[in-house]
């Protein structure tokens, strides 16, 4: 590997805590049992990231993405003292994109403009759905006129770009039932909409105790009459399961697609470095459980990535993204020559499954529907 360009810095900071546990979720969350102990988190965050420095000295912040759990339990002053540590030990990029998660179950009245003015420029809030049942079996706490207000308020306090979340493919769910869902999402003039398939993951009550999915042919009629239904409304597909108005992508969503680097902070977050001194690219995990990591106890493994298993590496990430990606990118950010993946991408360019127009290689329709089959000639 040779890596001669430096790459974009993205930071990464998990809150673990939330309200209560979702049988879907696999994230590393605790429901909160006392009091969310804010200030020994920040405590321990900025010691985290104290000791993370030596990785990326020089190097500015694109974008910061505070997510969990649920990070709109902490207060915005216990948020603003953390930024200002943040910026007090890394420069951030004049034009940095901060989003932070938020649960409309958890937000007070006149919440996001407290966020807004300490320097949280996106939210990502967490809505799934507007269905009082479907919120029900996906153990939401929030109800839909809670989400409906949740939005109502960021437009009141001026933010400029925000995400709404919303699940299909919800146990019993319909194809109208989804469509309506996505409907009232469109109504609330969302920037940005993550629009994505409920999974059952291991080590979720949901896998535990599989609830009845809609059949294949209704997920197909979900996808269809959904994309659809987004683009007549002007939001742009760039990924998987991101839309978007244009020009509002998430930068910190881009940086790791794009197999960008991000530092990453808090119980069970997860880095990705480049060290252009050593030439080698680190992915290391967190200590996970919040005691232990208050303790600061923090690093808990770390990998390094080797030559040959940087291509699929890359591809896991960049053929997310519609646009595809060139040699110039390919190269910067695995450090090797697009002729060391020629032959696979022969293989794939014959099962039509990638596709080269120009420069760019990108996803064929089929290559993107069979993504897992795409990504795996290069494992």
């Amino acid at each position: 590997m040779k890596f001669t360009t430096t790459i974009p810095l993205s930071l990464y900071i998990h809150i673990p805590w939330c309200v209560k546990k979702c049988p879907y979720c696999d994230f590393n969350s605790h429901p909160v049992k006392d009091k969310v102990p804010e200030d020994r988190y920040i405590d321990a965050l900025l010691k985290d990231l104290e000791l993370d420095l030596p990785k990326v000295w020089g190097r500015r912040l694109i974008s910061i993405f505070i997510g969990g759990g649920t990070p709109s339990l902490f207060s915005a002053k216990s948020l603003d003292r953390l930024l200002a540590g943040i910026r007090a030990r890394l420069p951030f990029n004049p034009s940095i994109e901060i989003t932070l998660e938020a649960n409309p179950g958890t937000i007070e009245r006149g919440q996001f403009q407290e966020y807004k003015a300490i320097g949280i420029n996106r939210i990502s809030v967490g809505v799934q759905s507007f269905n009082p049942k479907h919120l029900k079996i996906l153990g939401r706490i929030h109800q839909a006129d809670e989400a409906i207000r949740a939005v109502e308020e960021l437009h009141a306090a001026g933010y400029e770009t925000f995400n709404l979340d919303i699940m299909h493919g919800l146990p019993e769910q319909t194809v109208e039932e989804a469509l309506a869902d996505l409907s009232q999402a469109i109504a609330l003039k969302p920037f940005h909409l993550s629009w994505y398939q409920l999974t059952l993951e291991p080590q979720t009550l949901f896998y535990a105790q599989p609830p009845t999915l809609p059949l294949d042919d209704t997920l197909a009629e979900i996808e269809k009459q959904g994309k659809d239904l987004l683009a007549s409304a002007g939001l742009q597909q760039y990924e998987i399961s991101a839309f978007c108005q244009p020009g509002h992508e998430s930068l910190h969503n881009l940086n790791y697609w794009q197999f960008g680097d991000y530092l990453g902070i808090g119980a069970g977050a997860h880095g990705k470095i480049t060290d252009m001194s050593l030439q080698t690219v680190t992915r290391y995990w967190k200590e996970k459980h919040p005691h232990t990591y208050l303790n600061q106890q923090f690093l808990a493994g770390e990998k390094i990535i080797d030559d040959s298993e940087m291509p699929f590496e890359f591809m896991m990430n960049i053929l997310r993204l519609r646009s595809g990606f060139d040699a110039q990118l390919f190269t910067e950010r695995t450090g090797l020559p697009l002729s060391t993946i020629e032959s696979k991408l022969q293989q794939a360019y014959a099962k039509g499954l990638l596709e080269r127009v120009g420069d760019v290689v990108r996803c064929t329709p089929r290559g993107a529907l069979f993504l897992n089959d795409t990504i795996s000639l290069f494992m």
